[in-house]
């Protein structure tokens, strides 16, 4: 299986980065840190671009609040430097679920297990 996944990183991009992305990090850039997903931060030597390696999917919104302003350049020290004090009352980041099975279903909605019946409605059927 180790080598089906080598192969797959070396030739798609949508499994996280292909070899000539990780070669290019590695040559043109500095490691920054790690996020606890496991994606890796990336820095120009001269310090004007920021990047991120995916461990896995790519997807932005698995980026946390605190990396995405880093990478925007809303802060200069990395999270792993100056981490942002939290509130007690926020709560962990998670990433965008649509279009999982996982994503909010409001009440009433028939992606629910159990639909809530509807009292405002009477299914029409033919006589």
């Amino acid at each position: 299986m180790g080598i089906l996944n080598s192969l797959l990183k070396a030739v798609t991009w949508w499994n996280g980065a292909t070899l000539n992305t990780m070669i290019w990090s590695n040559r043109h850039g500095t490691r920054v840190g790690e996020d606890e997903q496991g994606n890796t931060f990336y820095q120009s030597k001269d310090g004007k671009r920021r990047w991120v390696i995916y461990n896995g999917e790519i997807e932005a919104s698995r980026i946390s609040p605190d990396w995405h302003g880093w990478l925007h350049h809303t802060f200069d020290a990395p999270p792993t430097d100056r981490p942002l004090p939290h509130k007690s009352w926020e709560k962990p980041h998670i990433e965008n679920l649509t279009g999982t099975a996982l994503a909010y279903a409001p009440k009433g909605s028939i992606r629910r297990e159990e639909p809530a019946p509807r009292q405002d409605y009477e299914a029409w059927s033919p006589e």
